[in-house]
């Protein structure tokens, strides 16, 4: 009897510990949650990925990786699918790529909506849909990285091949030309400012004022004088014509005086043709005189120059 009471009470405490497990199972899971299933395309690496890691749509966990396999139809393509619970809004829109989790490498699917379709992704008939994944901002880092290397390699052997001894040796001769003429420059400009003093410019703009001024004011000058040989030239034609006519009454007479008149006005003519050029080559003469010339051989206050043993 004894063996028998505690076989009883052995397989009722067995079936109530496996009511037990059953019950905290069916608590724990809760009802199961509606999903769909979809398909992540990619040509690139997955490096990281696992089974059973997790898929978040905006940050947010919404489901998990059932089966990573390649593609039957091309084995370029990996596909990668997916579960997502079924109120997770999946547009045309919709894009994936590789997040990874701080320096562990263990990555997830992130999938992101860009806004330019909304309207829902729908399957062939016999297949799932499928989502493309984008590159991930470690795969775009590596991309720029290695095109960022070769141009710094095809860099360096075009500089090899331009900065050549005799080329290298021309830039240091280049530079030191560069050098001395902004030294030269330093010093020209240090000369104009010691010229080019208050006092120095009030005096230029002085002169320079002064000689408009007798520009101006030799200007109806020469127009006058100008005009005055003009008449002179008319009344010497004149009177040559007089002189060769025969038929003129008292011509012989006059002829004496009219030539010594004629000389005259010869000579005045001369002066005043030198005083124009005069005025016309240096104005300034009308203000500060005629430069005075250096006397010749047989003139007065002439000097005899000495020669290289100091004798004249």
């Amino acid at each position: 009897m004894e063996n028998r009471a505690y076989a009883l009470m052995a397989g009722l405490f067995t079936l109530l510990l496996g009511f037990s497990a059953i019950a905290a199972l069916w608590w724990f899971g809760g009802k199961p949650e509606a999903s769909n299933q979809y398909l992540v395309v990619t040509r690139k690496t997955i490096s990281g990925l696992n089974v059973q890691a997790q898929v978040r749509y905006r940050g947010i966990r919404v489901g998990k990786v059932e089966n990573i396999e390649l593609d039957p139809g091309d084995v370029g393509n990996t596909l990668i699918r997916i579960t997502l619970r079924k109120d997770i809004p999946v547009t045309r829109g919709t894009t994936a790529r590789l997040g990874f989790q701080g320096v562990t490498g263990i990555a997830h699917v992130q999938l992101d909506d860009t806004g330019q379709d909304a309207s829902p992704l729908e399957a062939s008939p016999g297949d799932l849909a499928r989502i493309p994944m984008q590159d991930s901002l470690i795969q775009e880092l590596s991309e720029v990285g290695g095109e960022t290397l070769r141009n710094a390699r095809d860099f360096l052997a075009n500089a090899n091949q331009v900065l050549t001894p005799e080329n290298r040796q021309n830039i240091s001769k280049t530079l030191s030309n560069l050098e001395a003429t902004s030294a030269n420059a330093r010093e020209v400009s240090a000369q104009l400012r010691q010229l080019l003093t208050p006092e120095n410019v009030r005096l230029l703009n002085s002169t320079l004022a002064q000689v408009e001024r007798t520009a101006a004011q030799g200007a109806p000058f020469l127009a006058e004088s100008r005009g005055l040989v003009l008449r002179l030239q008319s009344v010497s034609d004149k009177l040559e014509m007089t002189l060769g006519d025969p038929l003129s009454g008292g011509a012989g007479a006059l002829l004496p005086r009219l030539n010594e008149l004629s000389s005259g006005l010869s000579s005045n003519s001369l002066q005043l043709n030198r005083v124009l050029q005069m005025l016309e080559e240096s104005p300034q003469s009308l203000i500060f005189g005629r430069q005075k010339t250096m006397p010749g051989p047989g003139e007065a206050g002439f000097i005899e120059p000495m020669n290289a043993r100091g004798q004249p």
